[in-house]
Order: C-alpha cells, then sequence, then structure tokens
C-alpha cells in the first residue's frame, strides 16, 4: 500500500499557518478542557472517567493526555472496499473521493423537472446511476424516502443501496438497532466478523450536537462502529453565528473541539479502530435566515478543517459538488466548481453532498453528472506532469524543425489517445455543429446522459445468499420496529 501521507503537495492550498494551527488546536483542547462537554451516555462517562476525565453529572472536562493518546492510536490511513471486495479508496493524505449526501427532502424529477417529495426509488436511481459514473466513488442515500415509514427509512435506503451498485457505501442510520442490522449483512457479504472488520464496506455518518452536545444515540452508533471495526465519520454541524461562533477561527475550534472530543470516547472503546475526524462548516445567513452550503466563510472553515485533519493526521470527511441555488443554473456551475475544485486542490479524502441544490433540501441527478464530469477533469489535472525524455521528446521536434508540424509523427500518434483528456457533457464544438445536435444546454445534456445510463446500466445481482439475507434482516427489522 502506498503512503498517501506522502504525496505530492504541488498545486496545494494551504489556509493554515503552523502557529495558526496550533493555536486553533490549543483553543480546542481549552474548550474540551475547562468548558467541557455533555455526554449523555452514561456507559461513555464512565469510560471517560476511568481514563481520567473530570465528570460532574453530565458534564466531561477532557485532559489533554486523553486527547493526545487518542491523536497516537487512530489510524492515519483507513482503507474500504466495495462490494465485491475491491480495495476502493485510501482515505488519507492528499487523496480525493466523491459520493453523493443523504437524506435530501425533494427531489428534482429526472423526467419532468418538476421538484417534488423524494420516495425510495430515488435512493435506488441514486445509487444505479452513481455505480455507473467513473468518478462517483462512494454512494449515500441522496433522497430520504417520504413514502416509508421514517423509523424503517435508512435500512430500507441501505437495502436500495446496496442492490444498485458495488461501490463502497457511507451510511447514515437512526440508531445502533438499524445500523447493528447493517453491520450484520455486511459481515454476511465478507463472510464474518473478522473479514468485515479486514475490508470494511461501508463507512458510518455520525455527528454531536453542537454547541458541545453528545446524545445517547449517537455515542452508542460511535461505540458499535469501534467494536466491528466499521470506520466512522464523527462530525458535528456547528452553524456560524447560531450554534458556533460567527468568526472562522472560533467556528473551526468548537468543530475541532467537538469532533475530537468524539474521537476519544472512539478510541478508549477500541483504541486503532478507523475514524474519520471533520466539521459540518455551515453558516447561518443573518439576512436570509438561511444556512448556506457555498458562503465564502463556509469554504474558509471547511478547508481550516481540512489542514487541521491533516495537521493531526486523520482522515478527514468533506464536501464536494453543492450548490445554494434552486437550479442548475450558472451560480450552481460557479459553486459546484468553486467548493469541488478547493476540495481536490486540499486534498480532502471523503467528500460528500454531490448533487444538492437548494441549501442541502433539494437533490438533482443531472447535478451528479455535471460534478462527475468536472472530477473527471480536473483528476486529469491533478495527475501532474510527466517529464522524460519521451514526453518532452527533443528528438520529435529535432524531426518535425522550423515550419513543419506534428499532425502525423510517430510521437503523436503514440500519445494521441493519453495525452488529451475527453469531455462526455462539455461542449468541444463549433456553433453549427452544437445548432444540429439540438442547441442543448449543460443541464440537459447531463439529464440526457443521466437518463441513457440508467436505462442501460445494471451492476451485478449480490450473491443469493446474500440477497435472502437482506431481506430477512431488513424485513424482520421493519416487522418489530413500528
Amino acid at each position: 500500500m502506498k503512503d498517501v501521507r506522502n504525496a505530492s503537495r504541488i498545486g496545494r492550498l494551504q489556509f493554515l499557518s503552523d502557529e495558526q494551527k496550533r493555536d486553533i488546536y490549543l483553543a480546542a483542547l481549552e474548550i474540551a478542557g475547562s468548558i467541557g462537554m455533555k455526554v449523555y451516555h452514561e456507559e461513555a462517562r464512565g469510560l471517560l472517567a476511568d481514563a481520567g476525565a473530570q465528570v460532574e453529572g453530565e458534564l466531561v472536562k477532557m485532559p489533554r493526555h486523553l486527547i493526545e493518546q487518542a491523536r497516537q492510536s487512530v489510524p492515519a490511513v483507513t482503507l474500504v472496499y466495495g462490494r465485491e471486495g475491491e480495495l476502493a479508496m485510501e482515505l488519507g493524505g492528499y487523496n480525493s473521493y466523491f459520493g453523493t449526501g443523504s437524506d435530501l427532502m425533494h427531489t428534482y424529477d429526472l423526467e419532468t423537472r418538476e421538484r417534488r417529495a423524494s420516495v425510495l426509488e430515488d435512493v435506488a436511481r441514486a445509487a444505479r446511476l452513481c455505480d455507473a459514473l467513473p468518478h462517483m466513488d462512494f454512494i449515500m442515500s441522496s433522497a430520504h424516502p417520504t413514502d416509508v415509514n421514517p423509523h424503517h427509512s435508512y435500512l430500507l435506503s441501505f437495502r436500495e443501496m446496496m442492490r444498485n451498485s458495488t461501490k463502497p457505501l457511507v451510511m447514515t442510520a437512526e440508531n445502533a438497532d438499524d445500523l447493528r442490522v447493517m453491520v450484520e449483512v455486511a459481515q454476511e457479504l465478507r463472510g464474518g466478523e473478522e473479514q468485515l472488520r479486514q475490508k470494511p464496506y461501508f463507512v458510518v455518518y455520525n455527528e454531536p450536537i453542537s454547541p458541545l452536545e453528545h446524545p445517547v444515540e449517537s455515542v452508542e452508533k460511535l461505540f458499535l462502529c469501534a467494536d466491528t471495526g466499521v470506520p466512522s465519520i464523527y462530525s458535528p454541524a456547528p452553524l456560524a453565528g447560531a450554534t458556533a461562533p460567527i468568526t472562522v477561527a472560533g467556528h473551526t475550534a468548537q468543530g475541532v473541539a467537538e469532533s475530537l472530543f468524539g474521537l476519544v470516547m472512539h478510541q478508549l472503546r477500541k483504541p486503532g479502530a478507523p475514524f474519520l475526524f471533520g466539521i459540518g462548516a455551515a453558516v447561518l445567513d443573518m439576512v436570509t435566515a438561511q444556512s448556506s452550503y457555498n458562503a465564502p466563510e463556509y469554504y474558509q472553515t471547511y478547508m481550516c478543517m481540512v489542514d487541521m485533519a491533516r495537521w493531526l493526521d486523520i482522515p478527514n470527511w468533506g464536501y464536494g459538488g453543492t450548490s445554494d441555488s434552486q437550479l442548475l443554473d450558472a451560480q450552481a456551475g460557479m459553486e459546484i466548481a468553486q467548493l469541488t475544485f478547493m476540495a481536490m486542490m486540499q486534498g480532502s479524502n471523503l467528500n460528500h453532498d454531490v448533487g444538492y441544490l437548494d441549501f442541502g433540501l433539494t437533490g438533482s441527478l443531472e447535478e451528479i453528472v455535471v460534478v462527475d464530469e468536472f472530477v473527471g477533469m480536473n483528476r486529469r489535472l491533478f495527475r501532474g506532469v510527466e517529464v522524460d525524455r519521451e514526453t518532452v521528446t527533443v528528438d520529435t521536434v529535432r524531426e518535425v524543425g522550423p515550419g513543419g508540424h506534428y499532425m502525423t509523427t510517430e510521437h503523436t500518434y503514440r500519445h494521441l489517445r493519453s495525452a488529451q483528456w475527453r469531455p462526455t457533457i462539455l461542449n468541444r464544438y463549433g456553433y453549427e455543429k452544437w445548432q444540429t445536435e439540438g442547441s442543448k444546454d449543460l443541464r440537459e445534456k447531463a439529464g440526457d446522459k443521466a437518463r441513457k445510463l440508467l436505462a442501460d446500466h445494471q451492476p451485478p445481482a449480490l450473491p443469493e445468499h446474500v440477497g435472502r439475507v437482506l431481506d430477512e434482516k431488513v424485513n424482520g427489522f421493519t416487522e418489530r420496529v413500528a
């Protein structure tokens, strides 16, 4: 396995100096240690008290040495595998992966283009589309189905995602009960508990409540992940100006403290268990009262979080491919490109929310196709430049000489297919050809591609015994949970 922590820094962003990272870390230690946080899980409080934390009722104050100890035990690289057992993602260093988000209450219908309530079939369609797109690396539910019992929705979505893609998943769960069913199915898929620990199939998204609270459900999911070796994200969503300080530095410091507090509980439960650090850096617009995914301050706090994750040497949870616009329009194009490009330049690891419009309230399959194209183009850019005798090709320049051309040289033939990236929906033709092909804009072309992929692409079926266990366990859960 390559050491992704030592990947090239050429062309990379950095928002914080080493001194600023240290200052934010010290502020986070002070928040955790002298202010403390509410922990509502009794067993977790006992675990923290036994390790040396100061516990006063539900308030826990975290000494610095526990955070330092957790930093030493948490893995710097987390491996995640696809449904068929192939290595799909090496989370850490500057490696960047992209996938959809979860739990969107509304969806733009691909056929009617009308905004409507999301249904379970939208989960299946988004998963199958992402399975067909080469630069979508993992699957989240995208939609939150409103046509099923809400207590069943996470497991029913898990079943649709598992059936419609071979790519790894990032899962949300209501609590440890439905998450446990997902883990049991994944263990069946892999062939046992240890096999799943060696080859995790999904990552679990989990979060505390800002400011400074850790609910029972969140801690139970955190502990279940630690016990079973399933990688756990623990990413607070502090809203700047509402549930976090309005300044970027204060927003970052509180988020760092909340995520690291979860890390300590996770590592005390199972030292060495895989964990992803993160902050959901949304900003409350003080004029509109909207929670913005694309304000400049959101970008700044997000980039500061990635800086902190690399400084801490912990894989990070990130973002890409979102827009606050209600439509896939010019504003959406600006915001999608800005956020996604910054995530790639910064080397943010596991980037979700591709397909989000309307402040994270509405999903668009067309947008997923656009972001896939954008990621592919920029992966070509960040692949770097190969410089050797063959690519510098002085001999070919000598062969052509002054006034010649390279159209028919052997060197051009050798590199014709590899030297240039080719788009699938971006326009590379002149006006007349564009006109004869229907004068379509990017949204229309993305919609055409999405419909074609959904019509033509079918992922391999689950192994029969895994499909049977999946149905038995999901159906059993829905029958006993009202």
